[in-house]
């Protein structure tokens, strides 16, 4: 492609980075995005963005998708197109987004994994041997207690909870909201816990919550990494993940409750629809409790027969 098309790519790159400030991973997801598109522009001797239409578009979803791109990786291949195509027309260097109207292939929708609650209960209940285990479980405990994202975790301040009133505060959650969310008497015990030995582990003027061995905010990827080790400590067959623990969170509410807003408000779900998959877990359980009680719906035992 012309040098003018790629500084125009490289000038859409700094405003999500300087302006609307993305995070790091998204900056990189739309650079590779895009260097894919611009791939298919050199390769179909597409010189400039004003050259592309719907139809070359909708060519190279279709190619990425049949070199075996799962449709998640679709849908975030034109979400960034699309992005950066508007950034265009709003610069008036493009008077219409010929990727408005394309729709990625739709992806199966799958349920989320889950622990059921006597799992919860032994995976929240398992010996700690030191102190670092102390504040895995306290990490456990929060994520159960108030079904939070990892990234929601891992940005806690200690000024953010308050055991007293049993309430902590998500600052940045998805698409940078914040909600006030309750917290058990179990995850608050925990937690105090975990506040007795923080500052042998913390550095001076660190306000995370949670910290790593070396004193600075716990990573993401160690959260990850320590859950697995606790899980293997226990020898719970399933790999267990931080959102898991959130679908966990959710399923338990839901079921005990059936108030799908109230899960949707604790989740931090813009849309209902995306809590409305904890329905299907809801009824996967109620199905399972009708086939093994309903008289006229258990199946018969091999080898009996009609009379």
């Amino acid at each position: 492609m012309q040098q003018d098309a790629e500084q125009q790519v490289a000038d859409f790159l700094d405003v999500l980075r300087f302006q609307q400030r993305v995070s790091p991973h998204t900056l990189a997801n739309y650079s590779r995005d895009l260097a894919q598109l611009k791939q298919y522009c050199d390769l179909h001797g597409i010189p400039r963005w004003e050259d592309l239409v719907s139809q070359h578009v909708r060519e190279h979803i279709a190619s990425r998708h049949r070199e075996g791109l799962g449709s998640r990786s679709l849908q975030r291949e034109l979400s960034a197109i699309r992005s950066f195509l508007n950034f265009l027309v709003k610069r008036r260097q493009l008077t219409d987004n010929p990727a408005r109207s394309i729709r990625p292939p739709k992806s199966p929708r799958k349920l989320p994994a889950l622990l059921d609650a006597d799992q919860m209960t032994g995976l929240l209940e398992g010996e700690q041997d030191n102190e670092l285990e102390i504040r895995d479980v306290a990490m456990w405990e929060l994520f159960y207690s108030s079904g939070l994202r990892l990234s929601e975790l891992v940005s806690l301040e200690i000024q953010d909870m308050d055991l007293a009133a049993g309430t902590v505060l998500v600052r940045h959650g998805k698409g940078q909201k914040s909600r006030i969310l309750p917290v058990g008497r179990c995850a608050c015990r925990a937690i105090d816990r975990w506040l007795e030995l923080r500052s042998r582990y913390a550095h001076s003027g660190e306000k995370a919550l949670f910290v790593s061995s070396r004193g600075n905010r716990i990573a993401g990827r160690t959260v990850q990494l320590r859950l697995e080790c606790w899980q293997r400590k226990l020898g719970l067959p399933e790999h267990v993940h931080p959102h898991m623990l959130r679908h966990s969170f959710a399923s338990h509410i839901l079921e005990s409750s059936g108030d799908l807003r109230a899960v949707q408000e604790l989740l931090g779900h813009a849309n209902l629809s995306t809590t409305q998959i904890y329905t299907h877990l809801d009824f996967q359980h109620l199905a399972t409790v009708y086939d093994q009680s309903h008289p006229r719906a258990k199946r018969r035992r091999s080898g009996s027969s009609m009379t």
